[in-house]
């Protein structure tokens, strides 16, 4: 008897720990961030390039804010390269940042990227940096745009 009552709390403290150990990575939400790079790409052209002309057409495109926001998504991508996506496409699709969105038909089914291309488009042309940019992203400033009035 005495035994089994020792196995049993053996289990539970295991199963604890477990749990504890698991919930760790989670327990400071601030250090979850999306991957991004922290500077420009040192070579541009080493990159897959965004979407754009002839491969703005078919299925995926056929709202026209899905065609604007890969044109200028073109036009910042180093900017882009330098922010995260908060729909957490690094954890399912291996993104490396925001640009990953536009380099395939991502962006255009994601609401989440394509309001952060549009917010970072504009913060860009208002002069904003990347690293200002992405502390507005972080405070979800993105989310209150509106895809269809573009």
């Amino acid at each position: 008897m005495k035994n089994l009552i020792q196995r049993r709390w053996l289990l539970g403290l295991a199963v604890f720990a477990l749990t504890a150990a698991s919930y760790a990575q989670w327990s400071n939400p601030a250090d979850d961030v999306p991957a991004y790079h922290p500077s420009a790409p040192l070579k541009v052209n080493a990159l897959p390039p965004i979407l754009a002309g002839a491969q703005l057409t078919g299925e995926n495109f056929r709202y026209p804010w899905q065609v604007h926001i890969y044109q200028q998504a073109v036009k910042i991508g180093n900017v882009l390269y330098q922010l995260p996506c908060n729909c957490r496409c690094d954890r399912a699709l291996g993104h490396t940042s925001l640009r990953s969105c536009y380099e395939n038909a991502h962006g255009t089914e994601c609401s989440t990227c394509a309001k952060e291309e549009i917010f970072a488009y504009r913060q860009t042309k208002a002069g904003k940096t990347p690293a200002e940019i992405r502390a507005a992203i972080a405070r979800h400033e993105y989310e209150s745009i509106d895809l269809e009035n573009q």
